[in-house]
């Protein structure tokens, strides 16, 4: 099944240690600013969804939202969600960490994109 967005092991592994060290967390790729485009990770509550955001879909079973203004562009794009070395947003639960979460992307096959279009019609 075509999925909007899915997650590395690498990433899998340190959402589960924010989520214990945390509780229940979401994810909400930046459309830019002070950090660029980047997934950024709160704790559920902490950061205010709207009716501007589009939800992607789930990773480890967080939310993932994006801006519907940048879901306009990306919405041909399959994302993953990697982690690697440095330091990204200070809003971002990972950064004292000293690695942040990075989205690697793709576009999705043609097959991929007439699934997510029939589903979400």
């Amino acid at each position: 099944m075509a999925e909007r967005v899915a997650v590395t092991p690498k990433a899998q592994a340190l959402i589960q240690a924010l989520r214990s060290e945390h509780g229940e967390l979401l994810f909400h790729q930046s459309g830019g600013c002070c950090d660029g485009s980047a997934p950024m990770c709160y704790p559920v509550g902490e950061f205010q969804i709207g009716g501007a955001d589009v939800r992607l879909g789930e990773i480890e079973g967080c939310p993932f939202y994006m801006g519907a203004a940048q879901f306009e562009y990306w919405r041909h794009t399959h994302l993953t969600i990697d982690v690697v070395p440095g330091r990204g947003s200070g809003f971002s639960l990972e950064a004292p960490r000293g690695v942040r979460f990075l989205t690697r992307s793709r576009l999705f096959t043609e097959a991929e994109q007439q699934e997510l279009e029939r589903r979400e019609t």
